[in-house]
């Protein structure tokens, strides 16, 4: 049973987190990851590790230009997909292990409540103006081009970047409008637009002036802003503020309220901040609790330097203007760029390790964590290499890694030799110097770490608590404790029991950073994850701290010790600064040329050892009519819980049903908008009252506790028929089944080592390439 929402409460600290909302048109990359929602999840984590009562909130960002242009790219709808690609940052963002209290959507029938409701305001106040714009046409598209469909030269002297877009230079940063582009052109057709009339609604900034740097002057201080973002906004103030278009010609949006601009939506940047609002709202219905009680709530929002003016001008404009008693932001924390090797990270280029990527290396998340956040770019922009990324595994693993199975193994080994599990008593350890001296090294280590946490400086308190394990390991050096089991029992007892307790302690100190590993280290001191230290003043943890040799009983029983940390080896690295080098579209030519080259050696290897014709395969596989196939919509099945009910494209006019038994294997989410191959010429058949079309090719393990689907090249047509180099002939137009065509053959298609589906070893091939398989080898597909 889910917990209830949790509410401010009076007399306690409550603090409201949110992350700038994740764009929903592209796979997150490290950049967007540590700028945004792993910052804030840090900070969270230490929020509750406090005792405060806090939430986390975030969501996908999903109106707007930028879904418009990704939905005509895949050929679907806005909302289909929003549907995928929302699916696709939760299981990013799960994967990272970021604890959001509720990660929702701005697509949400909230949003629009919530955002109407706040226009309204801003229209009885009278706060908005209306005024005539020139906003560049596409002829050739027959629409005002918004913002982003719009490129061009930058206009900024010494920038000349020849990519701007129509809102934002990427290059220099500045925010531009459509118009003040060189040489524009439509993103879609690429022609050049022209220049005409359109109506649209302004924000008042000029007029909020005043309310906004009263709040500014008051919170930057009070809330000790980072210095790029006071920075960021006095160059705004300084610069002059100018009212702010709040509309847009679009479609996909929140509409306007307004009868004369009903046909029109609000501008992305007006409503993606009141995105958080909404969120909140769908998280509780109490959500003004948190949202408008400025005097018991602070509000601490993590984002990336180029979100700074909207969250310290616009946002706080667009809610002082309703004369509300909002929630304003009190803490803002910003990071510059992360950038990758040799450029910038860019979801739109494709250039740098995607979330995605991140999980496919098989490197734990929580080595990605403790990464990101020691090069976390907090002052200036940081470099993100292959190389750097091996040098900190090791330095964890040789410092933190190293420290704690030391600590641990010895109180496993048995009794004459060590403790048998058990964890020493230690009576009088304040009067062992060495130890007194460690324990007073590890009180002021606590109260820099808590100190810098509470500034949000983050790479600051991760880097004291794992410098808290260097002064352990330093303790385990100079007391010997190799040799005072036999020559001082006594002694050696209270250096365990000091560095077990440090142990505990640490793992306490880097759960906001590392939570896995955190809960892999109290299962190795086999104490339970609702067990674990806290650092709330009133347990009285924090006072324990600096008592290490008092934080773990005496007679308490250790887990067995494990090592914590997998180096990386040098042809490890190699292989993945190659893997991931230029950018997602340079790879996939990459990938798909290495799978034609696996076709022909695969062919040469077949016709060396078998002549194949067709006489000599009347029953083969080219009797099997397999296409590429795009899933378009998903479902359960209404009446059986283990299916799923899909319609595919399989290059018809009208699409096939079909079901597939893939639920207990394949989230509903993974399944959406994926391409796959399906077997087109099975006889219908009936399952459960719904009549299907077709069967979806999957691999499953020897076991049969994994299937996965056969995955044709990305860019493979969909319709087009899968053919099996060296065997030639057209498919039966349905299989009988007296005949056991399917049965014979299916017998001969697995998966082998190198993931290629397979027929008698040949490919399942495509014109852009082969089809393979995520994970199992060797698998049968059926």
């Amino acid at each position: 049973m889910a917990a209830p929402p949790k509410l401010p409460i009076p007399g306690r600290r409550n603090v409201l987190i949110t992350s700038a909302l994740p764009y929903v048109n592209n796979v997150p990359h490290l950049g967007n990851i540590i700028g945004c929602v792993l910052s804030a999840d840090v900070f969270s984590r230490y929020c509750r590790l406090r005792g405060y009562n806090s939430i986390y909130v975030c969501g996908t960002d999903e109106y707007g230009t930028a879904t418009e242009t990704k939905a005509t790219e895949e050929n679907c709808t806005p909302r289909e997909i929003c549907d995928k690609y929302h699916a696709i940052h939760k299981e990013v963002y799960e994967w990272f292990d970021i604890g959001f209290d509720h990660f929702g959507r701005t697509s949400s029938p909230q949003q629009t409540e919530v955002c109407q409701a706040i226009f309204q305001k801003l229209m009885e106040n009278n706060w908005l103006s209306e005024n005539t714009m020139q906003q560049l046409y596409c002829d050739t598209c027959k629409r005002f081009l918004a913002d982003r469909l719009v490129e061009g030269v930058c206009p900024t002297q010494g920038c000349n970047y020849e990519s701007a877009r129509g809102d934002q230079c990427e290059k220099c940063g500045k925010l531009l409008n459509p118009t003040e582009l060189r040489d524009p052109r439509c993103k879609v057709c690429q022609n050049t637009p022209r220049i005409r009339d359109t109506d649209h609604l302004f924000l008042e900034l000029p007029l909020l002036r005043g309310k906004l740097e009263e709040y500014i002057n008051e919170m930057s201080v009070a809330g000790s802003w980072s210095q790029n973002a006071i920075q960021t906004t006095n160059a705004w103030l300084k610069e002059g503020l100018r009212p702010r278009c709040i509309t847009r010609d679009l479609k996909w949006g929140v509409p306007v309220p307004h009868e004369k601009y009903k046909d029109k939506v609000f501008y992305v940047w007006f409503d993606a901040p009141i995105g958080y609002i909404s969120i909140t709202s769908c998280y509780t219905s109490e959500w003004e609790k948190w949202w408008k009680d400025p005097q018991n709530v602070e509000l601490y929002q993590f984002m990336g330097k180029d979100n700074v003016p909207f969250h310290t001008v616009m946002f706080p404009s667009t809610l002082l203007g309703t004369n509300e008693n909002w929630t304003l932001m009190k803490t803002i924390s910003v990071t510059e760029y992360l950038n990758y090797e040799t450029g910038k990270f860019s979801k739109s280029k494709g250039v740098g390790v995607f979330g995605n990527d991140a999980k496919d290396t098989g490197i734990p998340s929580e080595v990605w964590r403790f990464y990101l956040l020691m090069n976390r770019p907090e002052v200036s922009d940081t470099l993100f290499t292959w190389a750097d990324l091996q040098s900190k595994l090791t330095e964890l693993s040789n410092n933190l890694g190293n420290f704690i199975l030391r600590v641990l193994s010895y109180i496993a080994k048995p009794p004459g030799s060590g403790y048998g599990s058990i964890i020493p008593d230690a009576p009088n350890a304040e009067s062992h110097l060495l130890t007194k001296t460690l324990a007073e090294k590890v009180s002021k280590h606590v109260d820099q770490y808590l100190e810098a946490m509470e500034k949000v400086k983050l790479k600051q308190g991760l880097k004291i608590a794992m410098s808290l394990s260097s002064e352990g390991n330093l303790y385990l050096q100079e007391s010997e404790f190799w040799d005072l089991y036999k020559k001082d029992q006594a002694s050696c007892s209270v250096v365990m029991k000091t560095a077990a307790g440090l142990v505990s302690l640490l793992a306490a100190l880097l759960e906001p950073f590392m939570p896995s590993l955190s809960i892999e280290v109290l299962k190795q001191l086999n104490i339970p994850p609702e067990m674990q230290l806290s650092l709330c003043h009133e347990k009285g943890d924090i006072d324990r701290a600096g008592r290490p040799w008092d934080i773990l009983p005496a007679g308490h029983k250790i887990g067995k010790p494990e090592p914590l940390f997998k180096q990386l080896k040098d042809e490890e690295i190699e292989f993945f600064r190659e893997k991931f080098a230029g950018s997602q579209a340079d790879r996939i030519v990459k990938e798909e040329a290495k799978a034609k080259k696996i076709v022909e050696q695969k062919i040469v290897e077949q016709l060396k050892t078998t002549k194949i014709s067709d006489a000599a395969t009347e029953i083969s596989v080219t009797r099997l009519d397999i296409r590429v196939g795009l899933i378009k919509k998903v479902q359960k099945h209404p009446d059986a819980d283990s299916l799923y009910v899909e319609e595919i494209d399989v290059g018809e006019e009208s699409t096939r049903t079909v079901v597939s038994g893939l639920v207990k294997y394949i989230p509903l989410e993974n399944m959406q908008n994926r391409k796959v191959c399906v077997l087109c010429n099975l006889k219908p058949a009936s399952m459960r009252g719904i009549k299907s079309q077709a069967m979806v090719l999957a691999a499953s393990s020897n076991d049969h506790t994994k299937v996965e689907l056969v995955d044709p090249p990305e860019s493979a047509q969909v319709g087009e028929r899968v053919t099996f180099p060296g065997f030639s002939g057209n498919p039966d137009k349905v299989l009988n089944p007296k005949k056991k065509v399917w049965e014979t053959v299916q017998t001969d298609l697995q998966s082998n080592a190198e993931l290629v589906a397979c027929y008698k070893g040949v490919p399942f091939t495509t014109s852009a390439g082969v089809c393979k398989v995520s994970t199992i080898s060797e698998g049968a597909i059926r």
